[in-house]
């Protein structure tokens, strides 16, 4: 037991070990406890913040319990300098990061918790989107903070390597000008919300539902099935017509009717136009009237108003039918392009 390993006894390495090993399982005892024992104890199996705390703590607690207790079965070691100060700044940066790991599950548990529930409630898109994004900034920030004093502790220049960070993040700036330019417009689409989830849009050439809002880009399924992906910088510099979001659509055409139609017939063609949009549920606000005589028709202005943006095709076809029956029952008409040609007879 007396003979000499490393400059330690065998009885050295086995009391260190055996605190090692014992701090193990005190470490897993506790967890034992917090699982078993502790939670139920506190609330009964529900997500009360005692249950919630008793979560967060018992992993941490556990690896310090731990780390403390290898570090003190360094004490029982004979450590020349150097390897004392290396093992002493291990130790220093492990237990830092133990702290920051606690205090990154501390928040995430809070906002899970209580924040998460609130943002599920809301009725706006724009929480859930900025939610994930604002937890993962709490995470980065809290071991940012944890690896830079890690890092000076470690002995190294952390003025130089912030500096340094500091030109990276320039050139990956200026590099990822597109992406920040579509994060931007992501959140200005959450928070002017010109469009939301299935709406039918028109834009940049592009008309179709929108089946997913991203905060790079936005996916539009177009009338024939395909799926077209638009950077949301693009949605932010160009106009968007939001036509599930129109209140009524104006419809206007002609109708041009033969040449030889009676004055009575044109009087009865305006007549039945009127009564079609008044019968018509879904529209109104009819505008009729005699505008000119066309090359080959005489020709009817008509115009009038669906309401609301929904079965704008299934309206507009019910207005034609009941026109075309309605025109036909009472033999009135319609014109196409035709030509005349009168012939003289001259005297030879």
């Amino acid at each position: 037991m007396d003979q000499l390993y490393f400059n330690n006894t065998l009885l050295n390495w086995l009391t260190a070990f055996g605190i090692v090993a014992a701090s193990m399982v005190v470490g897993r005892i506790l967890y034992w406890l917090f699982q078993k024992i502790f939670k139920h104890s506190v609330a009964d199996g529900t997500r009360s913040f005692g249950v919630i705390f008793i979560d967060i703590v018992e992993e941490p607690l556990s690896l310090a319990i731990i780390l403390f207790g290898s570090w003190f079965a360094l004490d029982v070691l004979n450590l020349n300098v150097e390897v004392r100060h290396f093992f002493n700044a291990l130790f220093y940066i492990l237990v830092l990061f133990n702290i920051a790991w606690f205090i990154t599950r501390f928040f995430d548990a809070l906002i899970e918790r209580y924040v998460v529930p609130m943002v599920k409630a809301s009725e706006t898109d724009l929480d859930d989107v900025l939610l994930p994004i604002v937890r993962k900034l709490i995470k980065i920030t809290i071991w940012s903070i944890a690896i830079i004093i890690g890092a000076d502790n470690a002995g190294y220049n952390v003025t130089a390597m912030i500096t340094g960070l500091g030109l990276g993040g320039l050139a990956f700036a200026l590099a990822a000008k597109d992406t920040v330019s579509n994060l931007f417009g992501g959140f200005v689409i959450f928070s002017d919300k010109p469009f939301s989830l299935n709406d039918r849009i028109v834009i940049d050439g592009f008309e179709g539902y929108v089946r997913e809002i991203g905060l790079r880009s936005i996916r539009l399924q177009t009338f024939d099935g395909r799926m077209v992906t638009i950077p949301n910088a693009l949605i932010t510099d160009s106009a968007v017509l939001n036509v599930s979001k129109e209140e009524g659509r104006r419809v206007r055409f002609i109708i041009g009717l033969t040449y030889d139609t009676p004055i009575e017939k044109m009087e009865e063609a305006k007549t039945i136009l009127h009564q079609v949009i008044e019968a018509h549920p879904n529209t109104e606000k009819a505008t009729v009237g005699f505008e000119s005589f066309g090359d080959f028709s005489l020709n009817i202005l008509f115009i009038y108003w669906i309401k609301g943006s929904k079965e704008i095709v299934a309206t507009q076809d019910a207005v034609n039918m009941q026109i075309l029956k309605a025109y036909n029952e009472a033999g009135i008409g319609f014109a196409f392009p035709t030509q005349s040609i009168y012939l003289e007879k001259s005297e030879s």
